[in-house]
């Protein structure tokens, strides 16, 4: 459930990512290569995230520029993130999702997110390995980060994508929709049923299950 909402909403939902997409996209032209060229970026900055993601100096240049249009201070706050998301799942209640995922951007616990954290994440979720981004989902799933997911942990994560959804959807979805995917989670994952899912148990279960690596191959070639 999570990768189908996120396959379908995360990109255009990310705060300052839209803009610069349409700006690479649209207008190839020699005149827009070189307004690409031109955004203001310290190149020690620049050339450090050109060695820690997987993204070109341009492609980077790129991002940068619609960050900088769309958040001018240069960091994304949580209240930003809820902002977009409710603008998106106006049906539901979005504020507890976009808390999660705020966290899971905001690497260095600053409460708030720099474009170093925005951009590290983005190429782990557009260009990393399978087993970088299976990780990365964990640590979404795993909300005080201690290195394992508990019930509770998962039955919060799902209220907070089925409030997301809104009640209003089709087909309805069943008030015990929730618990019923935690269960089916725990079944799957918890192969030594101690109650908590470590990586490891969710690395080996997710990368044996064709349905969830071909989910992971979704944002191939994105950009």
């Amino acid at each position: 459930l999570f990768l189908f909402t996120l396959k379908q909403h995360f990109l255009k939902l990310l705060p300052c990512y839209h803009s610069g997409l349409r700006s690479s996209n649209s207008q190839r032209s020699t005149s827009d290569e070189g307004e690409v060229s031109t955004v203001c970026y310290r190149p020690e900055g620049l050339d450090s995230l050109v060695q820690q993601t997987k993204f070109t100096k341009k492609e980077l240049q790129v991002l940068y520029r619609g960050f900088k249009n769309e958040c001018p201070s240069g960091v994304v706050s949580e209240e930003t993130f809820q902002s977009v998301y409710s603008q998106f799942f106006p049906q539901g209640d979005s504020s507890m999702y976009a808390h999660f995922l705020f966290e899971a951007f905001d690497t260095h616990n600053h409460g708030s997110v720099s474009f170093e954290d925005f951009v590290v994440s983005l190429s782990i979720i557009l260009r990393g390995s399978i087993t970088d981004r299976l990780n990365w989902v964990f640590n979404l799933y795993d909300l005080n980060k201690d290195g394992c997911i508990t019930r509770e942990e998962m039955t919060e994560m799902m209220h907070s994508i089925y409030n997301m959804m809104g009640k209003h959807t089709y087909p309805s979805l069943r008030d015990s929709a929730p618990k019923e995917h935690v269960n089916i989670f725990f079944q799957k994952m918890d192969k030594n049923k101690d109650g908590v899912v470590t990586v490891e148990e969710f690395l080996e279960m997710c990368q044996k299950d064709g349905n969830i690596v071909q989910s992971m191959h979704m944002f191939d070639n994105v950009i």
